[in-house]
């Protein structure tokens, strides 16, 4: 019989010293959660050297920012072209600029209009102050027909919409506290206009509010799911093993356990962000199972007769090897989120797998020795719970015949079902419909299309080389191919504003709407056009300061990663062949996460592959048994085959966090297998036969089994309230990963090892 370390005893023999060292290491470790600070930014889901990261921020550094807030104006008569939605635009224009850190401000109101007259090229806003009258909006719907560059931008194509759009200049590093402060001002902006304006509706869109939305989800997230989780798990404790007491006791050492956690992270110089608020959510409710099945054999211990040490130190004995390994491999699991492209993920795997191994020890440690300072509970001998869970054995060695079949039945339509699956990342998509910030998004796509884009920046390598006549013709024929294509919704060309300059310095004619015919005409079009511009209206988010490179930026539908990726590659294909003496490159915030959502993809293969053969040698080691060790392997694999085969029928679309989640859940259902095969293999090591061993395993850990899926289904059940999607489809996904590996524990493997280990000539006998 396997006897318990020392040092455990001695943890029940001194609980007020190990209590006194455990608040000790809870302060020290504790007190670097004030390291810790927040950012909610795009920028943390992308390494330092992201190719695509550093393409976006070399464009940002040769044209103008781009990051911008978008005020979307929606008159209820759905109709822009009249005087109030008018006076809106003007006075929002001119407030918009108070945004802090905007540079630029563009809508109808101050668009430059271009015309001619009788001294020449005039350059106005298209909407003139103090003329709001009928005549003056037909003179600017007139206006805005023929413009290519305000038309599905600053305006819908049927005119229902209408836009303002401010960009804003971000200072480099933690870029949170700026987002939130221009967030907070914009909707009180947006707030106040709704106000002055009733008959329109204003919402908010665009990279920076994007930014402010991940963080306010965090915040919120932060805020209010992790005091759910603790009040969700507290009362299904306490139903489960009615005792309001042990509740508090698994709490107690869960708080030490996050706290610790987080604390060591704050001491390392980890920031909080998205992702990894949500690490006290999982710490907890691994934790909890730990605690729960020392609990659970510790009132089956009572019930039996035996006294409080006894009980405890058996309990402690039975389930001491299995939770040093299940912590090990939850912990190696979580590791392999390191093989994640997102820097975020990586974070929320370390310290998870820290916050694991240090609930391991604590639940060996201080849940002794509160369980030794706390009143004895009340024991009515065997209850109903454990009655129930002894007939399910029994019906399960009497049906295993019928199991086995069927389980391979439902495993082969699963894996069927797994083909549906398909990567799809569309990073507005990862708030929920409830979010304020989506359903602008969605209120965008129906009046303007998607709010993703792609800046293509075509560079000559020469100065002043958009000059020339040949290049701008390349140019304005990748815009014609950009607006040909079904994704792209909207095309801003600086090609548009030239040739729109040649017709204006020809009298407006409209066969004059051509590109100048030499380099000299174009430089001085663009010279005498940008001396006309008012302040912050220049065209650097469009050319380079020595005029060598032009940037087309091209709005599109929200696609997923591979449509996004493949239409890249489908311009860059065919521009190359139209010039290739010519320099393209691409980068946008979408690009950058559509690719960072397909090498996720791919880095998490290896890292699922690497985790499954780490998680399989540690599983075999520990039983000393290559063939239990193969029927782990086996049993850990299909509940992830049944999750992502209902995944495949429920949705199919494999976001960033689901990329992860064979890794991460391999170590999380691993606790079950492992539990129950420790049980079986100790009973058959004491000559028990198949029946009477499966019988003890399900006597032993069966009801342990069941409560602590129970508690795990309900704190990853919580982030399922979360409005932002990557955590709420991880908490959906993992919840029905863990319920599968539950059912597959109870019913395929009890069966599975009935029949490998079936006995034809001996008599069976009950464990007793």
């Amino acid at each position: 019989m396997r006897t318990l370390p020392a040092w455990v005893i001695w943890c029940m023999e001194k609980p007020k010293t190990v209590l006194l060292f455990f608040t000790i290491a809870c302060i020290a470790l504790g007190s670097g959660v004030g390291n810790l600070y927040f950012r909610g930014d795009y920028k943390v889901f992308f390494e330092e050297n992201d190719p695509q990261k550093l393409a976006y921020e070399e464009m940002q550094n040769v044209f103008s920012k781009s990051e911008n807030v978008t005020f979307l104006i929606l008159p209820n008569n759905e109709n822009v072209y009249q005087p109030t939605t008018f006076k809106l635009l003007e006075a929002l224009t001119k407030e918009a600029w108070q945004i802090p850190l905007s540079i630029r401000v563009e809508s109808l109101a101050n668009y430059p209009f271009t015309y001619a007259d009788e001294e020449g090229m005039v350059v106005t806003d298209l909407i003139k102050k103090g003329q709001i009258d009928k005549d003056h909006i037909e003179w600017v719907k007139k206006s805005v027909a023929p413009l290519e560059n305000v038309r599905g931008r600053l305006i819908s194509m049927d005119d229902k919409m209408a836009v303002i759009n401010v960009t804003i200049q971000l200072p480099e590093g933690d870029q949170t506290p700026n987002i939130m402060k221009i967030g907070a001002f914009s909707r009180e902006l947006e707030s106040r206009f709704e106000t002055e304006f009733p008959d329109h509706e204003i919402y908010l869109s665009g990279i920076v509010v994007m930014n402010d939305a991940f963080a306010l989800t965090a915040r919120d997230d932060a805020v209010t799911l992790i005091p759910l989780m603790f009040v969700i798990i507290a009362v299904a404790i306490s139903l489960m093993t009615r005792s309001w007491a042990a509740a508090g006791i698994v709490l107690v050492v869960v708080g030490g356990s996050i706290v610790m956690t987080m604390g060591l992270g704050g001491w390392y110089g980890l920031f909080l962000s998205p992702s990894t608020v949500n690490v006290p959510t999982m710490v907890t409710t691994l934790a909890v199972a730990d605690c729960l099945h020392v609990i659970v054999s510790y009132r089956q211990k009572l019930s039996a007769g035996l006294v409080k040490h006894e009980a405890l130190k058996e309990s402690l004995r039975i389930n001491f090897k299995a939770i040093k390994l299940t912590s090990a491999t939850t912990a190696v699991g979580f590791l392999m989120l390191n093989f994640a492209e997102v820097p975020i993920l990586s974070h929320l795997g370390n310290l998870t797998a820290v916050g694991v191994m240090l609930a391991c020890g604590l639940s060996l440690t201080v849940l002794p020795a509160l369980l030794i300072l706390a009143p004895v509970p009340k024991t009515t001998g065997a209850n109903h719970g454990d009655q129930r869970v002894r007939k399910l054995g029994i019906w399960v060695y009497n049906h295993h015949r019928r199991i086995l079949p069927y389980s391979v039945i439902i495993l082969s339509v699963s894996l069927l079902f797994c083909l549906n699956n398909r990567l799809n990342d569309v990073a507005v998509e990862y708030f929920d419909l409830s979010s304020p910030f989506r359903q602008s998004v969605e209120i965008q796509r129906q009046y303007m299309g998607g709010m993703s884009n792609i800046d293509f920046a075509v560079y000559t390598d020469e100065a002043y080389g958009i000059n020339d006549p040949a290049a701008m013709k390349e140019v304005d024929a990748l815009a014609k191919w950009l607006r040909s294509q079904p994704e792209v919704k909207h095309v801003l060309s600086f090609a548009d504003i030239i040739k729109r300059l040649n017709m204006n310095m020809h009298d407006d004619d409209p066969s004059a709407f051509t590109l100048p015919e030499t380099k000299e005409l174009a430089a001085q079009y663009l010279l005498l056009y940008e001396m006309s511009l008012p302040y912050g209206l220049d065209l650097n988010n469009q050319v380079d300061l020595d005029k060598s490179a032009v940037r087309i930026i091209a709005i599109l539908d929200n696609l997923g990663s591979d449509e996004f990726t493949e239409f890249e590659r489908r311009t860059k294909t065919w521009f190359n062949k139209l010039a290739p003496h010519l320099r393209l490159e691409a980068a946008s915030p979408a690009l950058m996460f559509a690719h960072i959502g397909a090498r996720n993809m791919e880095s998490m293969v290896w890292g699922s592959v690497a985790a499954l053969v780490v998680i399989s040698i540690i599983i075999t080691l520990a039983l000393r048994s290559w063939r239990l060790g193969l029927v782990s392997l086996l049993a850990n694999l299909m509940p992830a085959s049944v999750g992502f085969g209902v995944w495949g029928i429920m949705s199919g679309e494999i976001n960033m966090a689901l990329s992860v989640e064979l890794s991460m859940t391999m170590g999380i259902i691993v606790d079950d297998s492992v539990h129950f095969l420790l049980k079986y293999q100790a009973a058959r090591q004491n000559k028990m036969n198949v029946r009477s061993a499966v019988s003890y395993a399900f006597q032993t850990v069966g009801r342990a089994m069941i409560t602590t899926t129970l508690v795990l289904a309900a704190g990853f059940g919580v982030l399922l309230f979360s409005d932002f999607r990557l955590n709420s489809d991880m908490g959906l996904m993992t919840n029905i990963i863990i319920i599968a590996a539950l059912l597959i524990d109870l019913l395929f493997l009890p069966s599975f090892l009935i029949w490998l280990d079936r006995e034809k000539k001996h008599k069976m006998r009950y464990a007793t």
